[in-house]
């Protein structure tokens, strides 16, 4: 029983020294170099940037000086970020307000650059963007009561991020035209 003990102490001493192993250990100028092109290659928040660093095996101390660097630079830019991210979520993936805004929080987004990327996303294309994904869904809905079909709308707008005024509005309307 021993043995088996010894040697299982063993296979994790092994496995771990491996992993420190492949954890490549950068330089400052290295790391540098190689999150400015991470950087440039799209938009990315603060938090993303920072979890990057770290994973390099950076230490803290290094990781700030180098979002220093990279905010001074302008290659960092927490609100460009925000504007990009809601533009791109709203236009590509006709996500709602209320999905865009969880996706920011969860990238740690400060509340200021948010509520500003919120308020880009023009009204007229909002309203115009759910009018369009609940007459589509509506067409294709081949439930047999219009109480099923109202519930299967809803649903869907709202897992797309839509808030309950906009739902409801486009309900009201799809029911008249029934």
């Amino acid at each position: 029983m021993f043995s088996k003990l010894s040697l299982f102490g063993a296979d994790l001493f092994t496995q771990t020294l491996k992993l420190a192993q492949n954890l490549k250990n950068f330089s400052e100028n290295e790391a540098l170099v190689k999150i400015q092109r991470h950087c440039a290659y799209q938009e990315r928040s603060h938090h993303e940037v920072k979890e990057k660093l770290y994973s390099m095996g950076l230490f803290k101390e290094t990781v700030e000086k180098i979002l220093a660097e990279l905010i001074e630079s302008d290659y960092l830019n927490e609100e460009r970020f925000a504007m990009a991210y809601a533009g791109g979520k709203f236009r590509m993936k006709q996500w709602g307000r209320m999905k865009i805004r969880e996706g920011l929080m969860q990238k740690k987004v400060s509340a200021y650059c948010l509520k500003k990327a919120l308020a880009s996303i023009p009204e007229e294309d909002y309203v115009h963007t759910v009018q369009k994904l609940a007459e589509k869904k509506w067409q294709s809905l081949n439930k047999k009561s219009i109480l099923e079909k109202k519930a299967a709308l809803y649903q869907y707008l709202f897992s797309k991020g839509f808030e309950k005024e906009y739902i409801y509005a486009q309900l009201e309307t799809l029911v008249k035209k029934a």
